[in-house]
């Protein structure tokens, strides 16, 4: 069985993705550590081959690398924000804006955005008054106005890009 995929190292091209190596993805997405043992012993295959097919997804872009997921409240960050930044005047250089949103260890994700706004960022810390000192150092660094909505609860996050196509079900 074959599915369709997009590459995003092939641009816009499709790529057609075999339901092993699409098992392998939905399997490193739930766990980005597992064994290659473990991974044969699930798709089938051997070790070795289990390697390489997880070597070829690597070089064709679907795998873009492995990271450990890291839980915010511990370090002290239990509020979760999205700030809208609308520039209030003509921006010359829009990548000074970006530039200094990276700086700030508090924005943890930045997305360039059709709408009322130009940028969404979600922000973690873990008081009100963090999240205040936050916009505030943004308005008076930058030429913004924010508008800003408070998470309550995550009712998901991170769910993986690709189903195990044992598992999946249909519309």
């Amino acid at each position: 069985m074959r599915a369709a995929g997009l590459c995003p190292a092939c641009s816009d091209k499709i790529t057609v993705m075999e339901s092993t190596d699409q098992k392998i993805l939905a399997l490193l997405a739930r766990d980005g550590r597992m064994s290659f043992t473990d991974i044969g012993r699930e798709t089938g295959l051997s070790t070795s081959a289990a390697q390489q097919r997880v070597r070829r997804l690597e070089q064709r872009g679907f795998i873009l690398g492995y990271r450990a997921q890291i839980n915010s409240k511990a370090l002290g960050r239990s509020l979760v924000a999205f700030i809208k930044i609308i520039p209030v005047s003509q921006v010359r250089d829009d990548s000074s804006v970006v530039e200094m949103l990276e700086q700030m260890s508090e924005i943890t994700a930045c997305y360039s955005v059709a709408g009322d706004a130009s940028y969404l960022c979600q922000a973690e810390v873990d008081t009100p008054e963090e999240l205040d000192d936050l916009l505030t150092r943004i308005r008076i660094a930058q030429p913004v106005a924010t508008s800003t909505t408070i998470v309550l609860r995550t009712m998901f996050a991170g769910k993986p890009l690709v189903d195990d196509p044992d598992t999946a079900s249909g519309p």
